[in-house]
């Protein structure tokens, strides 16, 4: 499976519903996702990509769209 692919499923689930959004489009500007559904996005992100994520790292403009979240993922490597 792709990233982007793995990336909407993890979206989707803490969304608690099928989200089909643009790669570019904010997943907050289009209520996708709150400032509360980030912090779990991100414990899905960590688990799924064995990586950590710093605390100052934390915002919403890193993850507010699905290209966003795999270029982050990307520099992370």
């Amino acid at each position: 499976m792709d990233k982007q692919k793995k990336i909407i499923e993890m979206v989707a689930a803490v969304a608690g519903k099928p989200v089909t959004v643009a790669p570019d489009e904010n997943l907050f500007d289009s209520g996708v996702l709150d400032s509360f559904a980030l912090t779990d996005l991100v414990a899905s992100i960590e688990k799924e990509f064995n990586i950590l994520v710093p605390d100052g790292d934390l915002n919403p403009r890193k993850f507010s769209t699905i290209e966003k979240i795999e270029e982050y993922l990307d520099s992370r490597v």
